[in-house]
């Protein structure tokens, strides 16, 4: 990961990482949101050779042909493949691969990365950019970094001092205020059988809320519900979240409704570690949306930014025209629905602290510049040795100006095996007109639902 690595901090940004500190940015810093950099502080500029455009605004307006509600139509469906990375030539390529990206083309000689255009696709609303401004010069970490304070709706540190900013960027990056949808997971065993789990969630972002203050988040940072629907075995029960800021002051508030019991009780740990709900052991809870919960147990390295071939624009893979059979295949995803792009991303290298524990030593995230969203995360088991690949298949959700996953893949090296997550082609897609309040995410709502 040495070469092609690039900081562009300035001023007090850059002091602050050689220090490895966290501070708010100066002014003249800030000045930059909007200028040189995008109003969520990527390069504006393209690169030098032209393979990656000047952001433009990303879309702001759905295409033509997009019907609110449905699936959304590819605005870049006329774009040809440029070239096909293979394990036969990936060599040629390595300087903008990924461990994880190298490692699948040796291991698979079916897995492929068909590489398109670079579309600077990601938008936000203007709210959102100017939220990002307004609290970029008063935006901190709070104690040991697992909270933030001084900011709300936008991102709190659009010129990131260390990694852990970086994370928080993810953490809170925009993704609506409310959404709703319905789809499936499977793991494939090695020869490609599986079994379809469906389920339907609901969101409340807090943070992004339009009307929300700092001092009104009761320390919630998102609203989660989520139902399971299918299979039989595991179908009726219900898990609601308040995901807590500051993870380390309060933990995440958990409850499950248990369809055979009838009632609501505190759902078991679902953090760090801990298995994710009906996986088959393929991911960790804080696997879910790429990384999830308290960052307390690693240390975060900002690496810096660098040029690489990322999951980007993958409409092809949210096509309610493809059927789930036709992306679910023995050992990968059916790769020649997928889409790579260049893209620059920041590099973050996590690495276990002496003295705590995690099924992963060390992890390395790839985080997207324009959207300061996860694209890609190797993980290392106890040894030191990569296990496991997880992708985000990402679109601009136009309808609601935000770039998000619209299917997740976690790769097991070890077991030949893989998770999906996100399956919506044969389903109902986000609903991001959904209107809900903190007040619909209590215990006792989740009560009223479960009994009905």
């Amino acid at each position: 990961m040495k070469s092609g690595i690039r900081h562009f901090l300035t001023g007090s940004a850059a002091l602050a990482l050689a220090l490895g500190t966290s501070a708010a940015l100066s002014p003249a810093d800030a000045d930059r949101l909007g200028r040189d950099l995008t109003p969520l502080g990527g390069e504006k500029a393209g690169n030098a050779d032209g393979t990656i455009p000047a952001w433009d605004g990303g879309i702001t307006q759905p295409p033509a042909g997009y019907t609110p509600g449905k699936h959304h139509p590819d605005p870049y469906a006329a774009d040809s493949v440029l070239f096909t990375i293979t394990g036969a030539n990936a060599d040629q390529y390595a300087d903008k691969l990924s461990a994880g990206h190298l490692a699948l083309l040796k291991a698979y000689p079916t897995y492929s990365m068909p590489v398109y255009p670079t579309h600077r696709s990601a938008s936000n609303p203007q709210r959102i950019y100017d939220a990002t401004k307004k609290h970029a010069t008063t935006a901190t970490m709070t104690e040991g970094g697992n909270g933030i304070a001084g900011t709300i709706n936008g991102v709190p540190f659009p010129i990131p001092q260390n990694g852990l900013e970086v994370v928080w960027n993810f953490l809170t990056r925009y993704r609506g205020e409310a959404a709703k949808r319905t789809f499936s997971q499977a793991a494939p065993q090695r020869n490609g059988s599986y079994t379809l789990v469906d389920f339907e969630e609901e969101y409340l972002f807090n943070y992004a809320r339009a009307d929300a203050t700092e001092a009104g988040l009761d320390n919630v940072l998102v609203y989660f519900k989520q139902a399971v629907l299918a299979p039989a075995r595991l179908a009726g029960s219900i898990l609601l979240v308040h995901e807590t800021m500051d993870q380390v002051k309060e933990k995440r508030r958990a409850w499950l409704y248990n369809a055979g019991q009838r009632r609501v009780r505190l759902a078991p740990s679902i953090e760090y570690d801990n298995p994710g709900t009906a996986s088959d052991g393929m991911r960790t809870s804080d696997q879910l949306d790429m990384f999830n919960g308290a960052p307390d147990r690693y240390e975060w390295k900002l690496v810096g930014k660098k040029e690489m071939y990322v999951p980007y624009n993958s409409y092809k893979l949210h096509s309610d025209s493809v059927k789930y059979k036709d992306i679910l295949k023995p050992l990968h995803i059916n790769q020649d629905l997928t889409r790579y792009e260049l893209h620059r991303v920041w590099v973050v290298d996590a690495t276990l602290k002496p003295g705590t524990n995690h099924v992963y030593s060390r992890r390395t995230l790839y985080i997207d510049e324009d959207s300061w969203q996860v694209l890609a995360v190797d993980q290392y088991d106890g040894r030191g040795q990569l296990w496991r690949v997880s992708e985000a298949h990402c679109i601009n959700y136009y309808d609601a100006l935000t770039f998000w996953s619209t299917l997740e893949v976690h790769i097991d090296l070890v077991a030949g095996r893989y998770l999906v997550m996100g399956l919506d082609n044969e389903s109902k897609t986000y609903d991001f007109t959904l209107k809900r309040g903190p007040q619909d995410f209590t215990p006792a709502r989740l009560r009223q639902e479960g009994v009905r």
